[in-house]
């Protein structure tokens, strides 16, 4: 049994859930506590009693223990990625990239701790100097989603901490192991006072709820789906706590006719596919000019039958199973509503039923789709894609930002000027030029536009915008 993590001490429910492997439904990862708001209540007691004294800790004794955190995470990263795997599905290689990304971004804030500062300004008036600092916002709710269980807590809970703030962090229901593990290691090696660091696994209706509506709670950051997004956001305005959101996106890939055809081809499965498709910046509408789109579709064609799909501990899999039952029904929904709307399904689109009882489902290509299609304006989760024809670049540029999501964007193309034109217009919070539109770096800013994101940019020194309040101090220096 892993129990729930409050106050510093590992602490049962009442009820538990089950985690399974998604590339073997038999093969039970782990029995975990479930917990409620109760719990949830009495780890908000604990942040909100443990954070005058954790927020006085010097930054550097708050980055020594960021350190230990992030090198043990390195040192165990065979280890949890394979537990990664088997509880998500993600691929092995995949799934270890993920925890060494983790580690390096509880390391990166841990320089961020020491960097972390204020300025002077000389007033306007005289005899007058001005101080701009920052201080911990407070008790942080950090609510994550299944389809990174290590990276995205990572990415909230070490700029959290390392600003001074204590935390409450629930993971989604879907995947405990990988947030148990991460407890753990906070547990054994970060040294932080009780109270500090906070675990509540257990469905959102109870522990998320309890989260967002306590005045105790001074933020919530929040990765999901955009309905929960909306209700968050609305909760925490009335009650006027800071809120972040990370909500999905339908992110297109533009790609020109004079584009390196290999190049874009290799980008595009990269993005569409890889992870499974379930990845919020995922490739999922292929806007493609009218002069290379016959070829582009031929290549996709082949390169999509080509990926094997299998366990994801099997080192020869490409693409490994989805996350759930309730993500693989989903998924074959939106394949049945686009054959019957008229698509062409180009290849894949079929659950396969291997050696091993899974979630295993053939990625699926379409072409002759519409932008206005459902398949292209929701997001599916999935590996799912779609070929959209352009009449020219400013016809894509326009296919492109019509969507109610802004996450990220890309472009394949061998023009300067057309990546720059894309780069500037591209309605999107990140832009990829040559590279598939998942896939980023944890010392910048991550976060979107429009439906994709609410509020400051997760990741890099952005992150204490969200993370700090600012005040500003004026001081009479000279005798009146």
């Amino acid at each position: 049994m892993h129990d729930n993590y409050i106050n510093g001490e590992w602490v049962g429910a009442g009820e538990t859930k089950r985690n399974l492997n998604p590339s073997d439904t038999r093969d039970v990862v782990g029995e975990y506590a479930s917990g409620d708001a109760v719990q949830a209540r009495q780890a908000i007691d604990a942040a909100n009693d443990a954070l005058e004294a954790w927020s006085a800790w010097t930054s550097e004794a708050r980055a020594d223990a960021l350190d230990r955190i992030g090198d043990r995470i390195l040192a165990d990263k065979e280890r949890l990625g394979e537990m990664l795997a088997r509880e998500e599905g993600k691929v092995l290689a995949e799934s270890i990239g993920e925890v060494t990304r983790a580690g390096r971004v509880f390391k990166f804030f841990a320089g961020e701790a020491i960097r972390f500062g204020g300025e002077f300004i000389p007033s306007v008036r005289p005899g007058v100097s001005v101080e701009v600092s920052r201080e911990p916002v407070g008790v942080v709710g950090i609510i994550t989603p299944w389809n990174f269980p290590i990276a995205i807590p990572a990415w909230k809970i070490a700029p959290a901490l390392a600003y001074g703030n204590s935390v409450v962090f629930k993971p989604a229901d879907l995947v405990p192991g990988c947030a148990w593990a991460l407890a753990s290691i906070i547990d054994e090696v970060g040294g932080l006072p009780k109270g500090v660091f906070n675990l509540v696994m257990g469905p959102g209706s109870k522990v998320g709820n309890a989260l967002v509506t306590s005045q105790k709670v001074s933020a919530i950051t929040f990765t999901g789906s955009s309905a929960t997004g909306m209700n968050i956001a609305a909760e925490c305005a009335a009650r006027g706590a800071k809120f972040q959101l990370e909500m999905g996106g339908k992110n297109p890939l533009v790609v020109l006719d004079d584009a390196d055809l290999e190049l874009a081809v290799s980008t595009a499965i990269n993005g569409a596919f890889f992870s499974t498709g379930q990845r919020c910046t995922s490739s999922s509408r292929l806007i493609v000019e009218k002069g290379i789109h016959d070829k582009f579709v031929e290549r996709m064609r082949e390169a999509t039958q080509a990926l094997k799909v299998g366990h994801a501990l099997n080192p020869k899999t490409d693409i490994g199973p989805v996350a759930s039952q309730a993500q693989l029904d989903q998924d074959l929904r939106y394949i049945d509503e686009a054959k019957q709307a008229g698509c062409r399904l180009e290849a894949g689109g079929e659950q396969l039923s291997l050696e091993t009882p899974g979630y295993y489902l053939t990625p699926a290509l379409f072409s002759q789709t519409r932008n206005e299609m459902p398949i292209n304006q929701e997001e599916v989760f999935g590996p799912v894609a779609t070929v959209i024809k352009a009449n020219d670049y400013e016809h894509a540029l326009e296919l492109a930002n019509d969507t109610v999501y802004g996450l990220s964007s890309g472009i394949c193309t061998q023009s300067l000027a057309r990546a720059a034109h894309f780069k500037r217009h591209s309605s999107a919070g990140m832009v990829m030029v040559n590279l598939p539109t998942a896939g980023v770096d944890y010392h910048v800013p991550f976060g979107g536009r429009k439906g994709s994101s609410y509020g400051p940019r997760e990741q890099g020194s952005y992150a204490k915008e969200f993370f700090t309040n600012v005040k500003t101090s004026y001081t009479l220096s000279q005798g009146v």
